[in-house]
């Protein structure tokens, strides 16, 4: 090579590192070592998180308590009968320390939700955990809570791959699941699982119909979708109320899931508009090609609209396995993935590890921007979830049936935090700290929000109640951001602006429970405090 064009690869590499560091957002490694790939978590209201893994693996590398071992369950990879290895962790946010917890039967692709006092409700899995109940109750750092497995009830069908959700009376509907093409609640009802055709009449020859994505609607009816179709569902009476149009590019649910978000419920509530984007190409999981490229097309829809029709855009990136997480802006990252292959074990190939921040008030062709790389691949079996300081926790990638940490993409054990360019040095003086805001408020209430601000307040500062979702295989469970009725924020005197709030007007816009409220100013939102809302 001539010096002259041993220089152009320099002046390329330092270009393109330099043009890589320009990108907007930061990564930072939490915890080296977790001890689990977790498949499941959950971030609770004490600010600590909830990793879940799955049972029948062999060891993890976390031990856990003394007198805490679970007879094997006939794991061929278990020796003397018994598993002292943890393969549930809490994460303390404060100190980003581990915790081992206990879970007793097997997790594999199960489902959950938070019940309105703070409780994780966890559905289903494989083997014995097939038609298991068990709760997380939560507690600060420093308890020592940890799973319950329910005894007295039990799932009536087996859910494996199945969806949850909140409803508006505080109730979890549990949607699918392998062979189960059937809804139930919790608490249970005399009805047990009822049949529901609709996810029936989507399956294919490669199923495509697991983990149904849903979102509640501020009508009180569920929008479901799997595969490529979408209704409207009425579960009071297991009516199916409307079929919207075919979403085009192939399947998008497990095994060729994409991701799926509901925008933001604004103004008087009466609009709910969903998002799908990704997903593998049909036929890539039955012929397992780990380099079929990935969709990256995305289908926008008004649910609630007369009619109905999607709106179509493409991502930068293909992508299969990438989670969607909701911003206290109203702004959608895109992390984690692949950009070829379909879900399942080791049938990937290509991490994208690029996010993107879909950016939905913006026009058709200008909604995408692409957000600084990270470096560790989170491909099948990870998860992304919101954190109170607005940061993003991305856990988990395990595409091998066991851990195996010698491998092209082994096994993932690390935790890192993403930083949107909300939370910049530079925006440093414009971020709101909420300083003052109510522990409960009931439905339709007036409160009042106080915050300091560096600088001066120009404008309106929102106040947003943001979910806290079950993240599981590429789709937040639960996950919902409202908007809430606000005032221009009044200088009070001591340096404080204080906000009259309005809180949702009922359950079907923001079922009860505990939720984030952050104040954004500019885009910047503040460190979230919690709020329990219900009646």
């Amino acid at each position: 090579m001539t010096s002259w064009n041993h220089l152009l690869l320099l002046l390329f590499f330092f270009g393109f590192q330099a043009a890589l560091a320009a990108l907007p957002g930061t990564w930072e490694l939490l915890v080296p070592d977790a001890g689990i790939a977790s498949m499941h978590t959950a971030v609770t209201h004490f600010n600590t998180v909830v990793l879940l893994d799955r049972t029948h693996i062999g060891p993890s590398r976390k031990l856990l308590p003394e007198h805490h071992c679970r007879p094997s369950q006939g794991d061929p990879l278990l020796r003397h009968g018994r598993d002292c290895t943890a393969h549930s962790v809490v994460l303390d946010l404060q100190t980003n320390t581990i915790r081992p917890l206990t879970i007793l039967t097997d997790t594999w692709c199960s489902s959950g939700q938070f019940l309105p006092d703070g409780t994780l409700l966890h559905t289903g899995g494989d083997l014995e955990g097939w038609k298991k109940f068990r709760k997380f109750t939560p507690c600060d750092a420093n308890s020592l809570c940890d799973w319950e497995e329910l005894q007295d009830i039990e799932l009536s069908q087996g859910r494996w791959y199945a969806t949850n959700q909140i409803l508006p009376d505080g109730s979890i509907i549990i949607i699918g699941g392998k062979t189960s093409n059937s809804v139930e609640f919790f608490p249970p009802r005399k009805s047990g699982a009822v049949i529901f055709s609709f996810l029936g009449e989507v399956e294919d020859n490669q199923m495509d119909n697991l983990y149904p994505y849903v979102h509640l609607l501020p009508t009180g009816q569920l929008f479901i979708f799997a595969n490529n179709k979408a209704v409207l569902y009425d579960y009071n009476t297991n009516t199916v109320a409307k079929n919207y149009p075919i979403l085009d590019g192939g399947p998008r649910n497990y095994p060729s899931a994409g991701s799926s978000v509901m925008l933001p419920l604004t103004g008087d509530y009466s609009s709910a508009t969903v998002v799908i984007c990704g997903g593998a190409q049909y036929g890539a999981y039955l012929e397992r090609t780990t380099d079929t490229p990935a969709h990256g097309s995305c289908g926008r829809i008004e649910v609630t609209g007369l009619d109905p029709v999607w709106e179509m855009e493409d991502m930068p990136f293909g992508r299969i396995m990438g989670d969607m997480v909701m911003l206290p802006t109203g702004d959608v990252l895109i992390i984690n993935g692949a950009q070829a292959g379909t879900q399942g074990f080791e049938m990937a190939s290509q991490p994208c590890l690029f996010p993107v921040l879909y950016r939905p008030s913006e026009p058709v062709g200008l909604r995408f921007m692409t957000l600084n790389p990270g470096s560790v691949p989170r491909m099948y079996h990870s998860t992304a979830n919101l954190l109170p300081d607005g940061r993003i926790l991305l856990a988990g990638s395990n595409p091998h049936y066991f851990y195996k940490f010698n491998a092209e993409f082994p096994t993932e054990l690390r935790i890192e935090a993403f930083s949107p360019e909300y939370l910049s040095p530079d925006k440093a003086n414009i971020r709101p700290v909420l300083v003052d805001l109510p522990e409960k408020v009931g439905y339709g209430e007036v409160f009042t929000a106080a915050v300091t601000v560096e600088l001066p307040v120009v404008g309106v500062i929102e106040v947003n109640f943001a979910s806290a979702p079950f993240s599981t295989h590429s789709f937040s469970q639960g996950q919902r951001l409202v908007k809430l009725t606000v005032t221009s924020p009044v200088p009070d005197g001591a340096g404080k602006y204080k906000i009259t709030c309005t809180s949702p007007p009922g359950g079907r816009v923001a079922p009860p429970g505990y939720y984030m409220v952050f104040a954004v100013n500019q885009g910047v939102p503040s460190i979230a405090l919690w709020v329990h809302l219900g009646s």
